[in-house]
């Protein structure tokens, strides 16, 4: 393969990341790289390819974790996600065989169900919430204060 169709894969892959920001491709840009260099070398087109695959793959495996580690940095929860670990009031007793039970936290009501199938938790009961499925609050009894 030529060395300007390489350095034409690279730009394509810099521009693309730039238009998109959101580490796609930046990968395959260093890849085209090596398939740079391997053309300006003389090597035969399958090793430029293998060579382009293989460091984009290593760099994809292994940076990118780190990366998105570091752009996701400011990324705030959605509410959903914050009620977790909360207290929540059961208001209507909260029974999965019958599929009944509502609590109240943050002055919202919410539907809720037992993460203990085989037990019912009685109007009034604090309880914790372990996690949001659907529309519905998973929860557990909260243990009392020692």
């Amino acid at each position: 393969m030529s060395v300007w169709l390489w350095l034409a894969l690279i730009v394509f892959f810099i521009i693309a990341e730039a238009c998109t920001v959101v580490l796609v491709s930046v990968w395959f840009a260093g890849g085209s790289l090596v398939g740079l260099v391997l053309a300006a070398l003389h090597a035969p087109w399958w090793l430029q390819i293998i060579g382009a695959l293989v460091v984009s793959g290593v760099l994809l495996y292994f940076t990118r974790p780190i990366a998105m580690k570091h752009f996701n940095k400011s990324r705030v929860k959605t509410n959903i996600s914050t009620l977790e670990g909360k207290q929540a009031i059961v208001t209507e007793t909260i029974d999965n065989l019958q599929a009944t039970g509502q609590v109240i936290v943050g002055g919202q009501e919410w539907s809720a169900r037992n993460a203990a199938d085989d037990e019912v938790i009685p109007e009034g009961t604090v309880v914790i919430i372990e996690k949001v499925s659907g529309v519905k609050l998973m929860v557990k009894v909260s243990s009392p204060a020692k």
